[in-house]
């Protein structure tokens, strides 16, 4: 993988991050186009990687709304923003139980399963398409909804699930508010990833990336570059996607998937 290859996979990371059209199925369609020959853990660790710029740039985003929530748990005392957290918690449950238990057969998922991310696309698609018909509320994400959330993050663990396509899709179906429940995925994930971060720091295919670039098949610098684009181009499309979320357009990101998932399937079909 080179620096063009990196700018174009940080470019789609940071795009579809946010915009419920699967960044990792995006991700994996796009290496899989570009002939990437990467293992399932220089897939998955690259992924990882861009995935962490951007949560940092959600944190930047929400800088506002990260600080209130630190502020309230440090007062060691019951108020709103420990609610919050408690749910954000809540909701990080089932990922972590899903990333734990079935760590290996995910990361063979994360190598030129293009039939899974159709598939997945139009599973995608579907929640999308549903979410835009329910009926708009002001509902609070209460404590039983912070875990079927979380289960619905669980299950986007699969590429072509888009993390906030199925979180923001499910929060509104349990009739949350549409801005309450965009605001409440975005947070949600920041945990997630910077404990997936910390675990492969510790891990030794971590290590393999700074003492011998050819083991993954992947450089510092590919991922450095990477990283630095998917932040950017993540910090813009949360903004976008907030104004998105307003104006309640769902159902034209489930045609998106519908449209790419199918030419996915087909695509792998006759190549």
């Amino acid at each position: 993988m080179g620096f063009l290859d990196a700018i174009i996979l940080g470019i789609i990371q940071g795009l579809t991050e946010f915009l419920p059209v699967s960044s990792s199925g995006h991700l994996e369609l796009v290496k899989y186009i570009q002939g990437q020959d990467l293992s399932g853990k220089s897939s998955l660790m690259m992924t990882t990687f861009l995935h962490f710029a951007t949560a940092l740039s959600t944190i930047v985003v929400f800088r506002k709304d990260v600080s209130l929530l630190l502020k309230g748990l440090f007062r060691f005392k019951k108020n709103d923003e420990l609610i919050f957290s408690i749910k954000i918690f809540l909701s990080m449950i089932p990922a972590v139980i899903v990333g734990i238990m079935f760590d290996e057969i995910l990361e063979s998922f994360f190598h030129g399963q293009i039939l899974l991310v159709g598939c997945m696309l139009i599973f995608t698609g579907v929640i999308l398409f549903l979410a835009d018909k329910s009926k708009i509320t002001q509902k609070e994400v209460s404590f039983f909804n912070a875990i079927i959330i979380g289960i619905a993050q669980a299950i986007a663990i699969l590429p072509g699930i888009s993390r906030s396509g199925a979180t923001i899709g499910t929060s509104v179906l349990l009739g949350i508010d549409r801005f309450k429940a965009a605001r409440f995925s975005f947070l949600m994930v920041i945990p997630i990833i910077f404990g997936k971060i910390a675990k492969d720091i510790m891990s030794e295919e971590f290590t393999i990336i700074f003492s011998d670039k050819d083991a993954l098949g992947i450089s510092l610098g590919v991922i450095l570059i990477g990283f630095i684009f998917a932040f950017l181009t993540g910090f813009i499309a949360c903004q976008f996607m907030i104004f998105l979320v307003k104006k309640s357009k769902l159902s034209y990101f489930s045609y998106y998937c519908f449209i790419v998932g199918f030419l996915a399937i087909i695509w792998k079909t006759f190549n």
